[in-house]
């Protein structure tokens, strides 16, 4: 019971192939194929409710946040077709979820959406929840129920890694098997055409999180420099920190796949038990 499965997982639409346009196909195709092995690799954890934490939700100043509505609902559109995705909240774990990160006084806030009675609550899903989702349990009949948490950037890094111990215990608590999920693209610099315009400093913090990650060793993202992460322009950095925290040691890593085929990077990676 607890954590049974760990992944770092990318955000772009590009990923979902039913939503590019065929010519647009080939340019994350080994992201594509990667995510697929990711599913798999997820459904064979048999996990009965997946934790995914997202840098695109909710922005709340000094605090991280957790879904407590009774559902949530994605619409992906601007592509070649309309990608949708629903899911059940498993509301006892977010709130288990809760109650362990204020217990390590993490400052948290349980956040649903427009019925005044959570339990009736329809929360929108951002894309970087929806997109791996798709992947991982999404898709199961019926969906596996999701607990979604969103970090809060102007907090301490060591927060980040306490809420992931925090999270990993809510899963012991919980007595069920959680399939934990970094929601994470990385280095946003890649292309001077792109949003971000270019920056070295993105393809050096790709390279150093490939790194990291493919020797299973994300406590070294700690000895980053905190201007260094800021020029990156990447937005993997504080779940990473936090998937770092609910694993701790006795977990064996591998990656997947890495590419930046547009202006960022996205990279797949997974985490099983060691023994």
């Amino acid at each position: 019971m607890g954590l049974v499965f760990g992944s770092i997982a990318p955000h772009g639409s590009l990923a979902i192939a039913e939503w590019c346009a065929p010519a647009e196909r080939p340019l994350a195709a080994r992201t594509r194929a990667a995510f697929e092995e990711l599913g798999s690799r997820c459904a064979a954890a048999r996990p009965d409710a997946i934790a995914l934490l997202t840098p695109h939700h909710v922005h709340v100043d000094g605090h991280m946040a957790v879904v407590t509505s009774g559902a949530m609902n994605g619409v992906l559109e601007g592509g070649a077709s309309r990608v949708e995705l629903r899911a059940a909240v498993d509301r006892r774990l977010a709130s288990a979820v809760l109650d362990a990160l204020r217990r390590r006084a993490v400052p948290v806030v349980g956040i649903s959406y427009g019925a005044n009675d959570p339990t009736g609550s329809v929360m929108p899903m951002d894309w970087a929840t929806q997109i791996p989702l798709h992947f991982m349990g999404g898709r199961a009949d019926p969906p596996v129920p999701v607990v979604v948490v969103a970090p809060a950037r102007d907090l301490a890094w060591d927060l980040h890694v306490t809420a992931g111990r925090a999270i990993a215990e809510a899963a012991t608590t919980y007595g069920k098997r959680v399939a934990l999920i970094a929601s994470c693209d990385h280095g946003h610099g890649h292309d001077a055409k792109g949003p971000y315009g270019f920056t070295p400093a993105s393809k050096e913090f790709d390279d150093r999180v490939v790194d990291i990650v493919r020797r299973g060793a994300l406590g070294e993202l700690l000895a980053f420099d905190p201007a260094f992460v800021a020029e990156a322009k990447a937005d993997s950095f504080w779940q990473m920190l936090m998937l770092h925290g609910a694993l701790g040691d006795g977990w064996r890593a591998e990656l997947l796949s890495y590419e930046a085929p547009t202006y960022f990077g996205m990279l797949c990676a997974s985490f099983t038990p060691a023994d």
